[in-house]
């Protein structure tokens, strides 16, 4: 079987990561005699130096005919002075919503090697975590009209039932199995988008007698992932409050480089990438951790591939580096060993 992947590498540390990401890929094609092949193409920041676009046509195209992609991190300083339509994290908000990748998928795991690397006390995050935080991802405030100006701006947030209706039934499916507990986080206590969010999540449940439902503010929500993380099991938000609340849990687990996520559509097709972003201050210095990017790729062959056993096989391979003290900096304690981005890479390959 042969799976084509679109690899967007993007700026920063992207090439970095996704490099070791793609030794992954091709360290599981070897051993489980699988094909992959990517096709590398432009976006964000690199894409704008050297076409003039974000998102070039071509590279859209590429994705569209592809099975998956697989991406690194767009933006940085470099391009700060552009602004709307211009800048590089535009082309992440043009790919989702192109290829209509509407639910966005962040597991957010406490490894238990890295516990002492969480903020929270040990008190609360005794047993560990295991959250999934469901984000829909192509409608709300961020694709909403919107007028600037020196003196006046404003940004319109709306969704329609039929954008509910399916972003809630990924997660009730996602739910079912799990532990069967989903959490909707709005503010419908304030606004009329959240209110048609909630009475349409309600409708969705009724379609799913064996899930449990739970609605809350974003305010409590936000609260609550570090009062009491463990009461979570699946989290249902929109685009603005996800995006905030996925950050947050990511920072509770004790590094953005340790968490991947999936955009998906309808059917299999989707996009892979880490959660954090570009970190153009560590760029080219070989001390990136990688470890969010090959999850990612781990969550690839699951989600789109239908390839349990061999996303299995990398996430165990990670907790194999992780248990062995494999530490990038961002996770390493005070006097445990660094080690570098091309490292972790090579240790997990001889894992799988």
């Amino acid at each position: 079987m042969t799976y084509n992947i679109a690899v967007i590498k993007g700026d920063g540390i992207g090439p970095e990561i996704i490099d070791e990401g793609l030794k992954i890929l091709k360290k599981i094609g070897e051993k489980y005699n699988i094909d992959f092949n990517f096709t590398e193409a432009l976006a964000g920041g690199i894409a704008i130096d050297q076409t003039g676009e974000c998102l070039p046509h071509k590279t859209l195209e590429l994705c569209r005919k592809s099975d998956a992609v697989y991406l690194g991190a767009v933006g940085g300083p470099k391009w700060d002075n552009l602004k709307g339509e211009k800048r590089p994290e535009k082309a992440l908000l043009k790919l989702r919503k192109e290829l209509e990748l509407f639910a966005n998928i962040r597991p957010v795991i406490m490894f238990d090697e890295l516990k002492d690397a969480c903020p929270l006390k040990d008190e609360i995050v005794e047993g560990g975590l295991d959250i999934i935080i469901i984000r829909e991802l192509t409608g709300g405030i961020y694709f909403g009209e919107r007028s600037y100006s020196d003196d006046y701006a404003w940004d319109k947030m709306e969704y329609s039932r039929y954008e509910v209706e399916r972003i809630a039934k990924k997660a009730f499916e996602v739910a079912e199995k799990r532990s069967k507990k989903v959490t909707s986080i709005d503010k419908s206590n304030v606004l009329d988008s959240s209110r048609l969010w909630r009475k349409t999540v309600k409708e969705v449940k009724e379609n799913y007698n064996d899930v449990s439902l739970n609605h809350m503010y974003v305010d409590n929500g936000a609260m609550q992932l570090v009062v009491n993380p463990k009461q979570f099991d699946v989290i249902l938000t929109g685009n603005m409050f996800g995006d905030i609340l996925s950050d947050e849990g990511s920072i509770i687990t004790g590094s953005l480089g340790m968490l991947p996520s999936a955009s998906l559509g309808e059917g299999n097709f989707g996009m892979y990438e880490p959660i954090h972003g570009s970190a153009p201050d560590i760029a080219g210095q070989n001390c990136a951790n990688p470890i969010a990017t090959i999850l990612s790729a781990a969550m690839m062959l699951k989600y789109s591939f239908g390839l349990i056993e061999e996303g299995d096989a990398v996430e165990i391979a990670v907790k194999k580096a992780l248990k062995k003290g494999v530490r990038s900096p961002d996770i390493a304690k005070k006097g445990e060993k660094i080690y570098r981005t091309v490292e972790i890479g090579d240790i997990i390959c001889e894992y799988i």
